[in-house]
């Protein structure tokens, strides 16, 4: 008898996110375990427990998911799952913080079916965000010409410094926008902009974007109004607005929801992956 799906649902905030669960199922685990709170510190009897409990095949139908609103939180949680495996005693394991993998995935990729990534100058407004930061990240590794925007540029340079630990050869500046006069200025010669703001913050005002003449896609990523950028509507998918095209939340939120249950239902397939910004982008383009 076949060993039933389970997931294990480590969640860096102290309640574990319903919307995680729902996919999870939808994705068909048979099982979620779910634990909140959880940090570097108390993680590992959980982790030993996935570990030692099943042996041989049956290892590959145990799975971690590593979710919560903090990315950082998340991060360090999955170095620590990381170095507690040893040898083949291991099971796959996803991070998706805040859903900044899948939605940043799904994001990128809307982009790049109208433009030519490598070598496009593409602004991320609210970069400092969980999903904002990926979205840089994956930007950068498509070749693009980042501009990392954040009211408080220290906050902008330290994503970038931290993209480029990972990514030295990274293309990312980081840029202050903390007025409609810095944004107008930043946005000339930009030809992607993708918003990734918190629930109801207006980041673009559509007098702005109206005035950028180079955009080509335009992309926001908040479904709470008032929207990140004004003038696009949560529904619009690859919808012309002048010379740009635009995507809203929602217009969005089908790919990513697909690329979510993609990544889910592949940690079932062996019991050594692990899945960040980088795999999870492989996996949505696999898909497309």
């Amino acid at each position: 008898m076949p060993h039933p799906k389970i997931l294990i649902q480590l969640d860096t905030d102290s309640q574990t996110s319903s919307f995680d669960s729902v996919v999870a199922v939808d994705a068909g685990v048979d099982h979620v375990l779910r634990y909140s709170s959880i940090t570097p510190q108390n993680v590992v009897p959980i982790i030993h427990g996935a570990m030692f409990t099943r042996g041989g095949e049956a290892l590959k139908n145990t799975a971690v998911f590593i979710g919560g609103s903090d990315i950082a939180a998340g991060e360090a949680v999955l170095r620590v799952v990381q170095d507690t495996f040893y040898g083949p005693i291991r099971v796959s394991v996803m991070l998706d913080s805040g859903g900044c993998n899948t939605t940043a995935t799904a994001a990128v990729l809307s982009a790049a079916t109208h433009v030519p990534l490598a070598g496009t100058q593409a602004m991320v407004l609210a970069a400092t965000g969980p999903v904002g930061a990926r979205v840089c990240r994956l930007l950068a590794g498509q070749g693009a010409h980042v501009l990392a925007g954040s009211r408080r540029e220290d906050r902008a340079s330290a994503v970038c410094n931290h993209i480029r630990e990972s990514l030295p050869e990274a293309n990312i500046t980081p840029v202050q926008l903390d007025s409609a006069e810095r944004l107008q200025q930043a946005l000339e010669g930009v030809q992607v902009v993708l918003s990734a703001g918190a629930e109801g913050i207006q980041l673009l005002p559509s007098a702005v974007r109206e005035a950028a003449t180079d955009l080509s896609v335009v992309i926001d990523l908040n479904a709470v109004p008032p929207l990140g950028i004004e003038g696009i509507e949560v529904h619009d998918r690859a919808t012309s607005y002048g010379a740009a095209v635009c995507y809203g939340a929602i217009g969005v939120g089908g790919a990513k929801m697909k690329i979510h249950k993609a990544a889910v239902r592949s940690l079932f397939e062996g019991n050594d992956l692990c899945l960040d910004a980088e795999e999870i982008f492989k996996l949505g383009q696999a898909g497309e």
